[in-house]
Order: C-alpha cells, then structure tokens, then sequence
C-alpha cells in the first residue's frame, strides 16, 4: 500500500523539500556575492554605459529569439526580431545602441521553454536549479537547448566566454535590484511567491499574453 500524499502539497511543486533548500543556497549566495556586486555595478557604472551594456546583451539574446520565432512558426515576429539583430549590430555599433526600439521595431520575448510550451509539451515540476534559480523541467530543458544558439557560448577563448557570461549575469541581477527589494518586503513566503510569480509569467509567455489554461499551471491547493 502507497503513503498517502501531503494533501497541503502544491501539486505543481512535488520536489519542494529539496528546491527550498537549493533556494536557500541560491539567496546565500546572491545575498553574499551577487546582490553587493550587483550594487557596487550599479553605483559605479554611468548610467549610459549601464545602458550600452544592456542593450549589447539584448541584441545578443535576439538571435535566440529569432531562432525560436522560426522553430514557432511565427514568421512576422521573426522577420522584426531579424530586423532588430541588423539594425542594432549595424547602426547600433555592435547592439550597444537600441536603434530598433527607437524605429518602433518591437522586441519579443520567445526561448525553446516557451517553444515547447507552443508545441504542447506541458511545463512538468517546478525545480530550483542552483545558481540559476526557478525553473519547470520544460525550462531546464529549453534552457540548455538555448546555449546552443546563443553567440556568448561562441566566444573564444574559454576565459573570454567566461568572462562575458560573468557581466551578463551581473547586469541581469542588477536590472531585478528593484524587484528583490519588493519580494523582501511584501512576501510573507519569498520562497511560495516566487514560484508562484514565475509559473503564471512562464504560462503567460508561452500563451503570448493569453491567459493560461488550469492545466498548464493548475492553483495550488487551498489553505486548511
């Protein structure tokens, strides 16, 4: 005979134990590392450099969009998402100027999790992958298939490559300096909130702005 189930077990988050305690080990070393440096960026860097640095990131994970515009089928945003990665990187010297976004060449916002997601393939447990954090298995999946197409892993030599993942990663935590402050001070659970948060954006991204379908991201289970 089976152990009966944890009725209070958010059914969406069977591996929960173990992501909390990788979540703790990710908000350590965000709180001990990556925060401060975050910080120490932000206060050090003029913003139009900040800003330069940005948008050279962003003009590099277009090609990534653009690859899962096509894998999707979706042919307009693919020839604005093309159309970004030519203009910025030519009259944007090298994306470090958004030239696109001031022509009204819209961005979009499409990885392999989100493709498989259009192609029916369900999100599978919530998991929290060190370093990286909040994921579903689709995402890790789609994650890991991204670094294929994406032009930082192209770079050589290994310690160039390593080196403009490292500012990537700095310039993204520091984009989310304002978002951490509001988790801190309005989640009673930070844990629950941002598994919540990131599974109704993920099924939002994937339905385009839709809303998402109780299958896809099903409510967790009410409180006793």
């Amino acid at each position: 005979m089976g152990c009966a189930s944890d009725p209070n077990q958010d059914p969406r988050d069977p591996w929960e134990p173990m992501n909390r305690r990788v979540n703790s080990f990710n908000d350590f070393f965000d709180r001990s590392i990556l925060k401060p440096t975050a910080e120490f960026y932000h206060n050090v860097m003029p913003a139009p450099a900040a800003e330069a640095v940005t948008n050279f990131f962003n003009n590099l994970g277009d090609v990534v969009v653009l690859a899962n515009d096509l894998l999707q089928l979706k042919l307009e945003p693919a020839l604005q998402d093309g159309t970004r990665i030519v203009y910025n990187t030519t009259f944007g010297l090298g994306g470090l100027f958004d030239v696109a976004s001031a022509w009204d060449i819209p961005k979009h916002n499409e990885d392999f999790g989100q493709t498989l997601g259009y192609w029916g393939v369900g999100p599978g447990p919530y998991v929290v992958i060190p370093f990286l954090g909040p994921k579903t298995v689709r995402d890790t999946v789609g994650y890991a298939t991204d670094t294929t197409v994406d032009p930082i892993y192209k770079i050589e030599p290994e310690q160039a490559r390593l080196g403009t993942a490292g500012v990537r990663f700095v310039d993204t935590r520091t984009s989310l300096l304002g978002a951490s402050r509001v988790l801190d001070e309005a989640a009673l659970d930070p844990y629950a909130f941002m598994r919540d948060a990131y599974l109704q954006r993920r099924a939002s991204l994937v339905r385009d702005g839709q809303p998402s379908s109780e299958e896809d991201n099903p409510p967790p289970p009410p409180p006793e």
